[in-house]
């Protein structure tokens, strides 16, 4: 819903777990794992504050978003 801010690093280049699926599935980059925090409207049509993981590289992008905890 909103932009994504306090975006944080996890984990980059070899560190990344599924760096071959994700070479395999996006190509070849400087694959990284990143968390954040934005609004996330849900299939209810409800807004709620979410922290996110996703996968970028360049000339890439963010790939595979997901929600992985609800914030008060």
């Amino acid at each position: 819903m909103g932009d994504i801010r306090d975006a944080e690093l996890i984990a980059a280049g070899r560190n990344v777990r599924n760096l071959a699926r994700l070479r395999r599935r996006y190509g070849r980059g400087r694959w990284r794992k990143l968390k954040g925090i934005a609004m996330v409207r849900l299939k209810d049509g409800t807004l709620r504050k979410a922290e996110l993981h996703w996968y970028e590289a360049a000339r890439v992008g963010k790939k595979e978003l997901k929600i992985k905890r609800y914030l008060p």
